[in-house]
């Protein structure tokens, strides 16, 4: 049995999360169970001071609500300062998007926190470097037709050639401002425009797949191999298959092209300290590589029996064994 370790949780507040889906509480409650002690911090309260990384951390007991509404965690002492390297022995950063220069200098901080020799789940500079409709780009032969641009023409001359498509912010989450926009639709020098007064970022372009009719896979990978999955379909009048733009999650099993591609991308993942991944892949295309707060482990352990987050928490102690030995 591994020794305890001290855990320190990067995440949006813990009274908002969704206890019967949310991934973070799932590893909360499986470090809990080994015996590992937990903290809960939010990425404003990290402070570079004097060339140590700290924080304002609050020891935390969670547990699986009685009923509806009853308590799913209970604050263990008062808030307090700790020095991130010294006084723990892994940080999850597991906060949600917006990836922006906040959560950017977050990463940064915690940079320095694994200089000082914290181990930092996902690796922060890894995180940092591989925005999900970014880092996708680098296997782009397992992708559908994309484009980043900022230009109307361009965009048009790819609809031209690829009929519908589907426009979308490049550091959006969750399904937000995802746009299908047919082969004739006149809406896209607007949304076009749209995009370009809300956000400074060029945005994504990609020819639609009407496989997305018949789901949208979340294939979780852990350390890099393959841990399960789940298929998302979108409800009634809808693209979109994210379970919080109203998506159902689904059993399903993993094809040979899935494994192909989860083959190709786990040797990569796993080098970039990138420990917890999700990957979205529509009908047999990769759409994206999600780094930051990937979820889906409650419903794929729910229709398999599984536990992911055991298997998380393995692949965390070799890391940390390896590095200690």
């Amino acid at each position: 049995m591994p020794a305890a370790l001290r855990v320190a949780v990067q995440m949006d507040a813990i009274e908002t999360i969704n206890v019967d889906a949310d991934s973070s509480f799932a590893l909360m409650l499986e470090a809990q169970a080994r015996g590992h002690g937990i903290a809960h911090y939010l990425a404003p309260a990290l402070d570079w001071v004097e060339g140590r990384v700290e924080a304002m951390v609050r020891d935390v007991e969670v547990m699986r609500p009685a009923a509806p509404g009853a308590p799913h965690f209970r604050w263990a002492g008062s808030p307090r300062r700790a020095v991130l390297a010294r006084d723990f022995d892994v940080v999850l950063m597991r906060q949600d998007p917006p990836f922006d220069m906040a959560y950017v200098t977050a990463t940064h901080l915690l940079e320095r926190a694994e200089a000082e020799g914290l181990l930092v789940v996902n690796d922060p500079a890894a995180v940092r470097n591989a925005p999900e409709k970014l880092f996708v780009l680098e296997f782009a032969d397992l992708m559908p037709p994309t484009l980043v641009t900022r230009s109307l023409e361009t965009a048009r001359a790819f609809r031209a050639r690829h009929g519908e498509v589907v426009v979308k912010p490049l550091h959006g989450n969750a399904g937000a401002a995802v746009f299908h926009i047919g082969q004739d639709d006149p809406n896209l020098s607007a949304l076009v425009e749209l995009f370009g007064h809300v956000w400074r970022e060029p945005f994504m372009v990609q020819a639609f797949l009407p496989a997305v009719r018949a789901g949208d896979k979340r294939i979780i990978l852990i350390d890099g191999e393959p841990a399960g999955a789940i298929n998302r379909l979108p409800r009634d009048g809808e693209i979109r298959s994210n379970l919080a733009a109203g998506g159902s999650a689904h059993p399903t099993d993993l094809t040979p092209r899935e494994r192909e591609i989860c083959a190709r991308l786990g040797p990569r993942l796993k080098a970039l300290g990138l420990l917890f991944v999700g990957i979205d892949v529509i009908g047999g295309c990769l759409t994206e590589i999600n780094v930051t707060s990937p979820t889906g482990i409650v419903a794929i352990d729910r229709f398999n029996g599984t536990n992911t987050a055991a298997r998380f928490w393995n692949a965390v102690e070799q890391r940390l064994a390896a590095r200690r030995s």
